[in-house]
Protein backbone atom coordinates (compact mmCIF):
# COMPACT_ATOMS: atom_id res chain seq x y z
CA UNK A 1 0.00 0.00 0.00
CA UNK A 2 2.80 2.41 0.96
CA UNK A 3 4.68 1.54 -2.22
CA UNK A 4 1.57 2.21 -4.28
CA UNK A 5 1.01 5.54 -2.54
CA UNK A 6 4.60 6.66 -3.19
CA UNK A 7 4.32 5.65 -6.85
CA UNK A 8 1.09 7.58 -7.16
CA UNK A 9 2.61 10.67 -5.59
CA UNK A 10 5.61 10.43 -7.93
CA UNK A 11 3.31 10.18 -10.95
CA UNK A 12 1.26 13.12 -9.69
CA UNK A 13 4.44 15.12 -9.19
CA UNK A 14 5.64 14.32 -12.70
CA UNK A 15 2.30 15.32 -14.17
CA UNK A 16 2.38 18.60 -12.22
CA UNK A 17 5.86 19.35 -13.49
CA UNK A 18 4.82 18.59 -17.05
CA UNK A 19 1.79 20.87 -16.66
CA UNK A 20 3.97 23.64 -15.22
CA UNK A 21 6.38 23.34 -18.15
CA UNK A 22 3.55 23.61 -20.69
CA UNK A 23 2.18 26.67 -18.84
CA UNK A 24 5.44 28.59 -19.22
CA UNK A 25 5.42 31.60 -21.51
CA UNK A 26 7.14 31.39 -24.87
CA UNK A 27 10.08 33.79 -24.80
CA UNK A 28 11.26 35.05 -28.18
CA UNK A 29 14.72 36.58 -27.91
CA UNK A 30 15.27 39.27 -30.55
CA UNK A 31 18.88 40.36 -31.21
CA UNK A 32 17.94 43.96 -32.06
CA UNK A 33 16.48 46.89 -30.17
CA UNK A 34 12.74 47.36 -29.81
CA UNK A 35 11.06 49.39 -32.52
CA UNK A 36 13.15 48.28 -35.50
CA UNK A 37 12.12 46.20 -38.50
CA UNK A 38 13.36 42.88 -37.10
CA UNK A 39 11.58 43.52 -33.82
CA UNK A 40 8.33 44.36 -35.64
CA UNK A 41 8.48 41.14 -37.64
CA UNK A 42 9.23 39.04 -34.56
CA UNK A 43 6.33 40.59 -32.64
CA UNK A 44 3.91 40.15 -35.55
CA UNK A 45 4.74 36.45 -35.77
CA UNK A 46 5.04 35.97 -32.02
CA UNK A 47 1.53 37.21 -31.36
CA UNK A 48 0.09 34.65 -33.79
CA UNK A 49 2.36 31.88 -32.48
CA UNK A 50 1.11 32.45 -28.96
CA UNK A 51 -2.49 32.08 -30.06
CA UNK A 52 -1.80 28.81 -31.90
CA UNK A 53 0.33 27.31 -29.11
CA UNK A 54 -1.95 28.67 -26.38
CA UNK A 55 1.01 30.30 -24.67
CA UNK A 56 1.74 33.80 -23.46
CA UNK A 57 4.50 35.28 -25.61
CA UNK A 58 7.26 37.50 -24.22
CA UNK A 59 9.53 39.33 -26.66
CA UNK A 60 12.93 39.88 -25.05
CA UNK A 61 15.14 42.36 -26.92
CA UNK A 62 18.84 41.65 -26.37
CA UNK A 63 20.63 43.99 -28.74
CA UNK A 64 24.39 44.22 -29.05
CA UNK A 65 27.49 42.57 -30.52
CA UNK A 66 25.73 42.08 -33.85
CA UNK A 67 23.32 39.58 -32.35
CA UNK A 68 25.93 37.60 -30.44
CA UNK A 69 24.50 38.54 -27.01
CA UNK A 70 21.06 37.21 -27.92
CA UNK A 71 22.43 34.12 -29.64
CA UNK A 72 24.62 33.20 -26.69
CA UNK A 73 21.69 33.65 -24.30
CA UNK A 74 19.49 31.28 -26.32
CA UNK A 75 22.31 28.78 -26.81
CA UNK A 76 22.55 28.49 -23.00
CA UNK A 77 18.78 28.35 -22.39
CA UNK A 78 16.92 25.21 -21.31
CA UNK A 79 16.12 23.07 -24.39
CA UNK A 80 12.42 22.83 -23.62
CA UNK A 81 10.98 24.87 -26.49
CA UNK A 82 10.01 27.78 -24.25
CA UNK A 83 12.94 30.01 -25.26
CA UNK A 84 13.58 30.54 -28.95
CA UNK A 85 15.50 33.05 -31.02
CA UNK A 86 14.48 35.24 -33.91
CA UNK A 87 17.76 34.99 -35.81
CA UNK A 88 18.88 36.19 -39.19
CA UNK A 89 21.73 35.89 -41.65
CA UNK A 90 24.13 37.99 -39.56
CA UNK A 91 23.69 36.01 -36.32
CA UNK A 92 24.05 32.58 -37.94
CA UNK A 93 26.30 33.09 -40.95
CA UNK A 94 28.01 36.47 -41.30
CA UNK A 95 29.17 37.31 -37.79
CA UNK A 96 30.38 33.73 -37.13
CA UNK A 97 32.25 33.82 -40.46
CA UNK A 98 34.11 36.94 -39.38
CA UNK A 99 35.04 36.17 -35.79
CA UNK A 100 35.14 33.47 -33.13
CA UNK A 101 32.08 33.66 -30.90
CA UNK A 102 30.94 31.93 -27.72
CA UNK A 103 28.35 29.94 -29.66
CA UNK A 104 28.43 27.81 -32.77
CA UNK A 105 25.79 28.73 -35.36
CA UNK A 106 25.29 25.07 -36.24
CA UNK A 107 25.89 22.96 -33.12
CA UNK A 108 24.49 25.39 -30.53
CA UNK A 109 20.99 25.47 -32.04
CA UNK A 110 18.15 23.41 -33.42
CA UNK A 111 16.67 25.09 -36.54
CA UNK A 112 12.90 25.61 -36.32
CA UNK A 113 12.05 27.24 -39.62
CA UNK A 114 12.64 30.11 -41.96
CA UNK A 115 10.36 33.15 -41.91
CA UNK A 116 11.34 35.00 -45.06
CA UNK A 117 13.89 37.33 -46.51
CA UNK A 118 14.46 40.93 -47.50
CA UNK A 119 16.76 42.08 -50.29
CA UNK A 120 19.54 44.50 -49.47
CA UNK A 121 19.05 47.99 -50.81
CA UNK A 122 21.80 50.37 -51.90
CA UNK A 123 20.83 53.84 -50.67
CA UNK A 124 22.55 57.22 -50.60
CA UNK A 125 21.97 60.53 -48.91
CA UNK A 126 19.67 62.59 -51.19
CA UNK A 127 22.34 65.30 -51.54
CA UNK A 128 24.66 62.87 -53.36
CA UNK A 129 24.62 64.19 -56.93
CA UNK A 130 24.95 60.82 -58.66
CA UNK A 131 21.77 59.98 -60.58
CA UNK A 132 22.60 56.28 -60.72
CA UNK A 133 25.15 53.67 -59.66
CA UNK A 134 27.35 54.24 -62.71
CA UNK A 135 27.79 57.91 -61.84
CA UNK A 136 28.36 57.06 -58.19
CA UNK A 137 31.12 54.58 -59.05
CA UNK A 138 32.80 57.24 -61.20
CA UNK A 139 32.66 59.69 -58.29
CA UNK A 140 34.01 57.06 -55.88
CA UNK A 141 37.00 56.50 -58.16
CA UNK A 142 37.63 60.22 -58.74
CA UNK A 143 37.19 61.44 -55.15
CA UNK A 144 37.08 58.46 -52.75
CA UNK A 145 37.95 60.68 -49.79
CA UNK A 146 34.54 62.38 -50.06
CA UNK A 147 32.56 59.21 -49.46
CA UNK A 148 31.97 56.78 -46.62
CA UNK A 149 29.73 53.74 -46.28
CA UNK A 150 27.80 53.22 -43.05
CA UNK A 151 26.98 49.78 -41.74
CA UNK A 152 25.15 48.31 -38.75
CA UNK A 153 28.51 46.98 -37.50
CA UNK A 154 31.31 44.64 -38.47
CA UNK A 155 29.93 41.31 -39.60
CA UNK A 156 26.47 42.58 -40.46
CA UNK A 157 24.74 42.25 -43.82
CA UNK A 158 25.22 45.96 -44.64
CA UNK A 159 28.94 45.53 -43.96
CA UNK A 160 29.30 42.46 -46.16
CA UNK A 161 27.27 44.05 -48.96
CA UNK A 162 29.51 47.12 -48.81
CA UNK A 163 32.66 45.00 -49.02
CA UNK A 164 31.31 43.00 -51.96
CA UNK A 165 30.39 46.25 -53.73
CA UNK A 166 33.89 47.64 -53.16
CA UNK A 167 35.43 44.46 -54.57
CA UNK A 168 33.12 44.38 -57.59
CA UNK A 169 33.66 48.05 -58.49
CA UNK A 170 37.30 48.34 -57.42
CA UNK A 171 36.50 51.32 -55.22
CA UNK A 172 37.51 51.93 -51.62
CA UNK A 173 35.28 54.37 -49.72
CA UNK A 174 35.73 54.41 -45.94
CA UNK A 175 33.65 51.85 -44.05
CA UNK A 176 32.10 53.28 -40.88
CA UNK A 177 30.62 50.60 -38.58
CA UNK A 178 27.86 51.62 -36.17
CA UNK A 179 26.21 49.80 -33.28
CA UNK A 180 23.07 48.87 -35.18
CA UNK A 181 21.10 49.93 -38.24
CA UNK A 182 19.26 52.83 -36.57
CA UNK A 183 22.29 55.08 -35.91
CA UNK A 184 23.81 54.13 -39.27
CA UNK A 185 20.67 55.17 -41.12
CA UNK A 186 20.36 58.32 -39.01
CA UNK A 187 23.86 59.45 -39.97
CA UNK A 188 23.33 58.56 -43.63
CA UNK A 189 20.16 60.65 -43.64
CA UNK A 190 22.07 63.43 -41.88
CA UNK A 191 24.95 63.34 -44.37
CA UNK A 192 27.68 62.27 -41.94
CA UNK A 193 27.96 59.17 -44.14
CA UNK A 194 26.81 59.02 -47.74
CA UNK A 195 26.12 55.39 -48.65
CA UNK A 196 24.54 52.39 -46.94
CA UNK A 197 23.31 48.87 -47.75
CA UNK A 198 20.41 48.27 -45.31
CA UNK A 199 17.74 45.64 -45.76
CA UNK A 200 14.81 46.87 -47.81
CA UNK A 201 12.68 45.91 -44.81
CA UNK A 202 14.55 48.50 -42.73
CA UNK A 203 15.06 51.21 -45.37
CA UNK A 204 11.68 51.28 -47.14
CA UNK A 205 9.99 53.91 -44.90
CA UNK A 206 12.93 56.31 -45.39
CA UNK A 207 12.96 55.78 -49.15
CA UNK A 208 9.23 56.42 -49.37
CA UNK A 209 9.60 59.64 -47.38
CA UNK A 210 12.55 60.75 -49.60
CA UNK A 211 14.97 60.80 -46.68
CA UNK A 212 17.11 58.26 -48.55
CA UNK A 213 17.57 57.71 -52.28
CA UNK A 214 17.49 54.11 -53.51
CA UNK A 215 19.96 53.41 -56.33
CA UNK A 216 19.90 49.62 -56.62
CA UNK A 217 18.86 46.31 -55.10
CA UNK A 218 21.76 44.16 -53.96
CA UNK A 219 19.77 40.99 -54.43
CA UNK A 220 18.90 38.34 -56.96
CA UNK A 221 15.81 40.14 -58.26
CA UNK A 222 13.92 43.41 -58.08
CA UNK A 223 11.55 43.99 -55.20
CA UNK A 224 7.81 44.32 -55.69
CA UNK A 225 7.94 47.13 -53.11
CA UNK A 226 10.28 49.18 -55.37
CA UNK A 227 9.76 47.76 -58.86
CA UNK A 228 11.56 50.62 -60.64
CA UNK A 229 14.81 50.14 -58.73
CA UNK A 230 17.16 47.85 -60.73
CA UNK A 231 19.43 45.18 -59.28
CA UNK A 232 23.17 45.73 -59.29
CA UNK A 233 23.47 42.72 -61.58
CA UNK A 234 21.22 44.43 -64.13
CA UNK A 235 23.62 47.35 -64.01
CA UNK A 236 26.59 45.12 -64.79
CA UNK A 237 27.89 44.73 -61.24
CA UNK A 238 28.04 41.02 -60.41
CA UNK A 239 28.59 39.25 -57.13
CA UNK A 240 26.76 41.65 -54.79
CA UNK A 241 23.73 39.56 -53.89
CA UNK A 242 22.91 39.80 -50.19
CA UNK A 243 19.40 38.65 -49.39
CA UNK A 244 18.87 38.95 -45.66
CA UNK A 245 16.91 35.98 -44.32
CA UNK A 246 15.10 35.64 -41.00
CA UNK A 247 14.35 32.46 -39.06
CA UNK A 248 13.62 30.92 -35.67
CA UNK A 249 16.04 28.74 -33.70
CA UNK A 250 15.83 26.79 -30.43
CA UNK A 251 18.69 25.72 -28.15
CA UNK A 252 20.56 22.55 -29.11
CA UNK A 253 19.08 19.30 -27.78
CA UNK A 254 15.53 20.62 -27.86
CA UNK A 255 13.47 17.43 -28.45
CA UNK A 256 12.56 16.62 -32.03
CA UNK A 257 8.84 16.52 -31.26
CA UNK A 258 9.03 20.05 -29.83
CA UNK A 259 10.80 21.33 -32.96
CA UNK A 260 8.18 19.67 -35.17
CA UNK A 261 5.40 21.30 -33.14
CA UNK A 262 7.02 24.75 -33.31
CA UNK A 263 7.68 24.40 -37.05
CA UNK A 264 4.06 23.44 -37.72
CA UNK A 265 2.80 26.42 -35.70
CA UNK A 266 5.25 28.78 -37.42
CA UNK A 267 4.24 27.62 -40.89
CA UNK A 268 0.59 28.04 -39.93
CA UNK A 269 1.34 31.65 -38.98
CA UNK A 270 3.18 32.25 -42.24
CA UNK A 271 0.17 31.00 -44.22
CA UNK A 272 -2.06 33.60 -42.55
CA UNK A 273 -3.08 36.31 -45.03
CA UNK A 274 -2.96 39.11 -42.46
CA UNK A 275 0.56 38.14 -41.41
CA UNK A 276 1.73 37.91 -45.02
CA UNK A 277 0.28 41.35 -45.79
CA UNK A 278 1.98 42.95 -42.77
CA UNK A 279 5.38 41.45 -43.54
CA UNK A 280 5.21 42.18 -47.26
CA UNK A 281 4.03 45.71 -46.50
CA UNK A 282 7.44 46.35 -44.98
CA UNK A 283 9.29 45.07 -48.05
CA UNK A 284 10.05 41.52 -46.95
CA UNK A 285 8.95 38.28 -48.62
CA UNK A 286 7.49 35.41 -46.62
CA UNK A 287 9.17 32.05 -47.15
CA UNK A 288 8.65 29.11 -44.80
CA UNK A 289 10.79 25.97 -44.56
CA UNK A 290 11.33 22.71 -42.75
CA UNK A 291 13.89 22.63 -39.93
CA UNK A 292 16.18 20.59 -42.20
CA UNK A 293 16.01 23.16 -45.01
CA UNK A 294 16.90 25.94 -42.57
CA UNK A 295 19.84 23.90 -41.28
CA UNK A 296 21.19 23.49 -44.80
CA UNK A 297 20.76 27.23 -45.44
CA UNK A 298 22.83 28.09 -42.37
CA UNK A 299 25.61 25.70 -43.43
CA UNK A 300 25.77 26.96 -47.03
CA UNK A 301 25.63 30.65 -46.07
CA UNK A 302 28.26 30.22 -43.38
CA UNK A 303 30.61 28.67 -45.95
CA UNK A 304 29.84 31.45 -48.44
CA UNK A 305 30.58 34.28 -46.03
CA UNK A 306 33.78 32.61 -44.82
CA UNK A 307 34.97 32.75 -48.44
CA UNK A 308 34.05 36.44 -48.63
CA UNK A 309 35.98 37.16 -45.41
CA UNK A 310 39.08 35.55 -46.92
CA UNK A 311 38.63 37.22 -50.31
CA UNK A 312 38.11 40.71 -48.89
CA UNK A 313 40.65 40.14 -46.08
CA UNK A 314 38.16 41.34 -43.50
CA UNK A 315 38.91 41.60 -39.80
CA UNK A 316 36.55 41.88 -36.86
CA UNK A 317 38.12 45.09 -35.59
Amino acid sequence: MLKRLISGLLLLGSASLALAASDKPLTIVVPTAAGGGNDAMARTIGQKLGAILNQTVIVDNKAGANGAIAAELVARAAPDGNTIMFGYVATHAMNPALQKLRYDPITSFEPIGRVGYSPTLMVVNPTVKAKDVKELVAMLKATPEKFSIASAGNGTAPHFAAELFKLATQTNPLHVPYKGSAPAITDTIGGQTQIMFPSLFTALPYVKSDKLKALAVAGAKRSAALPNVPTLKELGIDGVEVDQWYAFFAPAKTPKEVIVKLNAALNQVLADKETIARIEGHGADVESSTPEQLGELVKSDLARWKRVVQQAKLQAD
